[in-house]
């Protein structure tokens, strides 16, 4: 479906009930032949895109509010991107970044070096996915600090490999029946302003009973947390961190997989905090959609020898292409459009909170923002049973939305979302609160 430039509002249209008859054939031969590890949310069986709508194979028309899991940062197919993208498939699909060189991958080192968040000079390793760039990271703090120990949090999703699958921390499901896993890792309490209490009184026992800070590598953190519940912690909560990691020599690392790329209206979610890492992952939004991450650090940090990593596919340059020109929109004009609509966006779901008491907290900055529902306001027990209601009725009234956390609703639209978009949404979301009576 080609790019418009002009605003549509031509959507969302339901006008065959999901799945329809086309996407009931392609459900029946993807259930018959892949992996039954697949989630599948509902039935959405995709055609084409334009900004943040999504069209079904039977002509249903849909406003996107979770950009694949915040991956279609720029929209499904921006014309600058798929022109920078054919651009570079026309010349060579691939060679090897780890052997050879070729200029969209020093440029997109350099893009990444040099928007990099603090001070000093910065090296980067790009990989294919988010978690390959935890994988990286993890030998990266270990070589360097010549430790073994790793600290993540509770709630945290880090990928589904072995050391990403150690460090997640958010559902059982993602690590049971796998083990053994990744030794040396502990996990604290994240800060959940919502829920209070004292997140660093854990790591004040951990350093005085099972580890000393002397043996710990890096400390893996989301400056705000994604699949944990969309939770934006204190300002003071990261700082305590960076301020361990200081005094004791451990490497800092932001997993900003989900976070970063403009999503929050700043190019980089610490830069919220105030807070720099040591090292900083990057994937997801990175390439609009192509299969991209990258591994971003000091470069005293960044000390492993030639050799002691690598990729075949890393660093595609389709890929790098498509990083590039996503970059370019980013830093030109969708950060400030997901700060405008951001805004708009929150008081919109906080206006719904006004109405609807299951809407225990709304939260977050830009479009990473996380509605939490609870049963009651006063108690806060968490209401699963309606979350996943509501995803399901949302979705058959044109409003795709992705669950996380225990009760959350995970609000991460493509950058490029317009008023049309949150305001049409915002009443898909009203209508159907009330049809599920809370």
């Amino acid at each position: 479906m080609p790019h418009k430039s002009a605003v549509r509002t031509d959507y969302p249209r339901i006008i065959t009930a999901p799945p329809g008859p086309k996407a009931r054939k392609i459900i029946e031969l993807d259930r018959e032949f892949s992996s039954p590890s697949y989630i599948k949310e509902y039935p959405l069986v995709v055609a084409g895109g334009r900004g943040a709508m999504l069209e079904d194979v039977d002509g249903n028309r849909y406003i996107d509010w979770m950009a694949g899991i915040a991956v279609s940062a720029t929209g499904y197919n921006h014309p600058k991107v798929v022109a920078a993208i054919q651009e570079a498939a026309g010349k060579f699909l691939h060679i090897c970044g780890t052997d050879f060189y070729y200029e969209a991958m020093a440029r997109l080192c350099q893009r990444l070096a040099e928007t990099a968040p603090g001070r000093g000079k910065h090296r980067v390793f790009l990989t294919n996915s988010g978690t390959e760039a935890v994988e990286g990271a993890v030998k990266l703090a270990r070589s360097h600090t010549k430790r073994q120990h790793l600290i993540a949090f509770e709630g945290a999703f880090h990928g589904r490999s072995y050391a990403g699958m150690t460090l997640t921390c958010s559902k059982v499901k993602y690590r049971a029946g796998f083990g053994p896993l990744l030794p040396e890792v502990s996990h604290l309490p994240y800060d959940n302003p919502y829920r209070g209490g004292d997140p660093m009184a854990a790591a004040r026992r951990l350093f005085e009973t099972r580890v000393s800070p002397k043996e710990v590598a890096a400390v893996f953190m989301e400056p705000i947390q994604g699949e944990g519940g969309y939770i934006m912690p204190s300002q003071s909560f990261v700082k305590a961190w960076r301020d361990i990691c200081d005094e004791f020599g451990i490497l800092l690392v932001f997993d900003e997989i989900q976070s970063g790329m403009g999503r929050t209206g700043k190019l980089w979610a610490c830069e919220h905090f105030g807070i720099e890492p040591d090292v900083l992952l990057t994937a997801k939004g990175l390439g609009s959609g192509l299969p991209i991450g990258a591994i971003v650090a000091k470069e005293k940090a960044m000390t492993w020898g030639q050799g002691t990593h690598g990729t075949t596919f890393g660093g595609n340059p389709v890929c790098c292409a498509a990083a590039l020109a996503t970059l370019d929109l980013v830093e030109n004009e969708l950060c400030a459009n997901a700060a405008r609509m951001g805004q708009r966006l929150k008081a919109g779901l906080l206006e719904l909170q006004r109405r609807h008491p299951c809407i225990g907290d709304v939260r977050g900055v830009g479009l990473m923002l996380g509605v939490e529902f609870v049963k009651d306001p006063s108690d806060k027990e968490p209401d699963t049973d309606l979350v996943a209601k509501l995803e399901q009725l949302a979705f058959r009234k044109g409003l795709l939305l992705l669950s996380c956390g225990r009760a959350v609703i995970r609000v991460a639209p493509p950058l490029v979302l317009t008023e049309h978009d949150i305001d049409a949404g915002l009443a898909i979301l009203d209508e159907s609160l009330t049809e599920l009576g809370r």
